[in-house]
């Protein structure tokens, strides 16, 4: 007998497929807060911001950091159209205590030719990827 609480979730981003699996809950990040869904959600399209996705199925639970992009939930299925999404094991921690620092110092530094908007953008993707390392 088929298990009632699951759903498809795809995660797709420009150069792969990233995830393709199934799930009883996802919990992810948007522009608005932070969201779980379940099986039979009301149907939704959001804009995604830099976060770990949870994805709780069968199997147990997968977390990913997801940088951005589009969520489309329907009541069988989620699909993330993200910029960037990475496993745990493919984050170089030292890289990203790099742009952490960088971006922490282009903030720091209050010069009227500094993109805050991107330096913030920035800072948050180094936190994400450092806070699913630990």
């Amino acid at each position: 007998m088929a298990d009632d609480r699951i759903f498809s979730v795809e995660i797709i981003t420009p150069d792969r497929i990233f995830y393709k699996g199934e799930a009883e809950m996802i919990e992810f990040t948007t522009v608005n807060g932070e969201i779980g869904v379940y099986k039979n959600h009301i149907p939704l399209t959001t804009v995604l911001a830099p976060g770990i996705v949870t994805i709780t199925g069968p199997e147990g639970k997968k977390e990913a950091a997801v940088h951005s992009g589009f969520a489309e939930i329907l009541q069988d299925k989620v699909t993330f159209l993200a910029e960037i999404a990475e496993w745990p094991d493919e984050i170089d921690v030292a890289r990203a205590e790099a742009a952490k620092e960088r971006a922490e110092k282009r903030l720091a530094s209050h010069q009227e030719e500094v993109d805050v908007k991107r330096a913030e953008y920035a800072l948050r993707r180094a936190l994400v990827r450092l806070d699913i390392k630990r």
